[in-house]
């Protein structure tokens, strides 16, 4: 990933820090801010369907795209704010996730050629 991105997750847990504090009330509403950026990808989401009949079509696929990064740098903020550095955690997720859909090795030995 870009470093202005982490550097921005940085630059935001810091902000929220000085405006906020960092007790445990407040890390609770961080955690929980997650709940909230869900909720907006799911109304976008409706909005592109148009589930609504009262609203009708009221998003696209590029305003549900935008609020899933929302929720994917709001992650990254809780994680830092819980005091791991996001990179890190990120890159491990992101290595259990290789390994559980690595296709799977042939059983098979290949025949001498």
């Amino acid at each position: 990933m870009d470093e202005t991105i982490w550097a921005t997750v940085r630059t935001a847990r810091e902000w929220l820090d000085v405006a906020n504090g960092t007790g445990e009330a407040e890390l609770t509403c961080r955690v929980l801010k997650l709940t909230e950026e869900v909720g907006e990808v799911a109304a976008a989401w409706i909005g592109t369907l148009g589930q609504n009949p009262r609203k009708g079509v009221t998003h696209t696929r590029p305003d549900v795209v935008a609020e899933l990064a929302d929720v994917a740098f709001t992650a990254l903020v809780a994680i830092e704010s819980l005091g791991l550095d996001a990179r890190t955690v990120l890159a491990n997720c992101a290595g259990k996730v290789a390994e559980r859909v690595a296709p799977p090795a042939d059983p098979t030995p290949s025949a001498p050629a």
